[in-house]
């Protein structure tokens, strides 16, 4: 799928919507988390996606913070990335936390970064502070509560055009692009826990964000820019989110699920200019954005053959009614939207090493906010999904999974041009083949080989490109893992390929002049990071260097919006890092 700021896959933190506008802009334009906070990540597809929300044609991401320890303990952890040209980007994290009592834990994290990248104008300043909560009301109750602050402020490097990209690849044309962004977030959550199995839980969210791109006003890098443009938005959210589990046994085993959710965003929207020359101000966009979101949602797990097969028929149905104000014209408009969202997932444990697994699901993504200012009578795009594989360990040392998929486009949104904006105009398929291959072979104790490679092959069935493929769409990605343990020695060597793709609809094979347009070239590139656990006073110390890019492979994508051309992937660069766990 388009990999534009991620605005087709649902993406969570704890089971929170992360996106700063998770129905209007579900694009990622800020993403408010540190991976040093992550304990795990788990992803979801399928039928089992009616219970997260619409917009999960690509799958749900949920990545789990690291829980409160309930003895007290602390963790310091400096990382140092050094990059070609001496740049270095450090990143300091601490954590601390436990239980004070029986009854209450706390824990802070505090993550900061700051630095430069492998390129010119590429200054980066991250600060992320995380305070959680988790209070034992009773033995069968719990509260949890966490705030969350996090600034960033970046320079942006941004692309080049053929002609920069082979002089220096590392340089930067775009002097003027930045981009800035804050958030203060909160939850509160109760569970509650029945004798009978039961399970109440209640998710209360909001943020409060802004973030502001400022660029100059040429798309070529080459050509000097005559305005400064900035895009600020600021946003309101807040989310609700009841949800009730039981199980039935008459006859057959149940699991039931049923929960509903309501979601407010209120978003404003500015865009303005400054000449360089005169520093004349112009106010180009001003506007106004709300939107009201219902959601229900019932899924029911058939347990059957000894729990051997398991099949769950789930249901959401979705009531979007976003609406829009033009603060300097004063047009206002509406764009309500509703829809069943179906889905059954089937699971079988055939044999203590085969499972196989099939689900479908309808998914939606709804009118955003842009696409609402050039029309109000758009229809949300939909897909059905469909999957279906098995998983099998033929031995004890050796995993495999071999997976088949389909997306099923209808009503999908595409840009016509600046008159005419966004159209429903197409019908889109997306196919193909996944598969996974893990070995640990008997003979060498700690070692594991893995592979995985996928095959995707789109269509575009309607509109002006009707039989070519879609954008940002490469047919093969094949990975490599080989990783060895070795008491307290961890060896790690990982690697990459990727096909070539077309970066537009049209799939134009001939690069033009300033690289916004042309194929994506395929690439191969390797990492490789050693590690070494040390105990000391009662202290582990993980100390641990990587180099990324390991054979200095030149690649790159296509920028867009204002930094049209040739995106640079990082060189080599190394990374050292220690860890001490108290």
């Amino acid at each position: 799928l388009n990999p534009l700021r991620s605005e087709q896959v649902l993406m969570l933190v704890d089971g929170i919507p992360i996106t700063l506008a998770p129905y209007g802009q579900t694009g990622l334009s800020l993403f408010p988390l540190t991976m040093n906070s992550i304990e795990s990540v788990d992803v979801a597809r399928g039928g089992v996606a009616v219970h997260y929300g619409p917009n999960n044609v690509g799958g749900v991401i949920n990545f789990v913070t690291k829980r409160i320890p309930h003895k007290p303990s602390m963790t310091f952890k400096e990382t140092l990335s050094v990059f070609s040209g001496g740049n270095l980007l450090a990143d300091t994290y601490l954590r601390t936390g436990g239980f004070v009592n029986e009854k209450l834990g706390l824990q802070l994290q505090a993550n900061i970064l700051n630095g430069q990248t492998a390129r010119e104008h590429s200054r980066t300043e991250v600060g992320n502070l995380m305070l959680d909560s988790h209070w034992l009301v009773t033995d069968r109750s719990e509260v949890k509560a966490g705030i969350q602050y996090y600034k960033t402020q970046n320079q942006l490097p941004g692309a080049l055009t053929p002609k920069s990209y082979e002089r220096d690849r590392n340089q930067s044309t775009r002097p003027l692009d930045y981009f800035n962004g804050d958030t203060v977030r909160g939850n509160l959550t109760y569970n509650h826990f029945f004798d009978s199995g039961a399970e109440f839980s209640w998710i209360n969210f909001g943020h409060r964000s802004s973030r502001e791109f400022r660029f100059g006003n040429s798309a070529n890098a080459d050509i000097p820019s005559t305005n400064e443009q900035s895009a600020p938005r600021d946003f309101k959210v807040y989310g609700t989110e009841p949800r009730f589990t039981f199980h039935l046994n008459s006859g057959v085993r149940q699991k039931i699920s049923l929960g509903a959710r309501y979601m407010r965003e209120e978003v404003d929207y500015l865009v303005d200019s400054r000449s360089l020359a005169t520093g004349a101000y112009n106010v180009t966009r001003n506007w106004r954005f709300e939107n009201d979101a219902y959601a229900f949602y019932l899924s029911d797990t058939f347990m059957l053959l000894d729990s051997k097969l398991k099949i769950t028929p789930g249901i959401r149905h979705e009531q979007v009614d976003l609406y829009y104000r033009n603060n300097l014209t004063g047009a206002q408009t509406s764009n309500p939207a509703r829809d069943w969202l179906p889905g059954l997932d089937i699971g079988y444990q055939a044999s203590s090493n085969v499972f196989l697994f099939a689900n479908t699901h309808k998914s939606m993504r709804p009118v955003q906010f842009t696409q609402i200012t050039f029309s109000a009578d758009l229809a949300s795009e939909r897909a059905q999904n469909y999957e279906a594989g098995i998983r099998w360990a033929p031995s004890a040392n050796i995993d495999t999974t071999i997976t088949g998929f389909r997306f099923d486009f209808d009503n999908k949104l595409e840009f016509v041009n600046q008159l005419v904006g966004f159209r429903n105009l197409g019908k889109a398929r997306h196919q193909g083949i996944e598969t996974e291959f893990a070995w640990r072979p008997e003979s060498v104790p700690g070692l594991q080989l893995a592979t995985a490679y996928t095959f995707v092959n789109t269509e575009q069935l309607s509109g002006q490109f009707m039989g070519r493929e879609l954008p940002m769409a490469p047919h093969h990605q094949l990975s490599q893992r080989v990783n060895y343990r070795s008491g307290d020695w961890n060896w790690n060597l990982n690697g990459l390929y990727q096909s070539d793709s077309f970066s537009d609809g049209a799939n134009t094979v001939m690069e033009n002049a300033s690289g916004s347009i042309g194929p994506i070239p395929s690439f191969t590139v390797w990492n490789a990071q050693v590690t070494h656990k040390s105990r000391w006073n009662k202290k582990t110390i993980t100390t641990s260097l990587g180099i990324n890019n390991l054979f200095d492979k030149d690649y790159y994508f296509r920028g867009v919006d204002y930094s049209q051309g040739r995106l640079p992937s990082p060189g080599r660069s190394a990374i050292l890092a220690i860890q001490l766990d108290i």
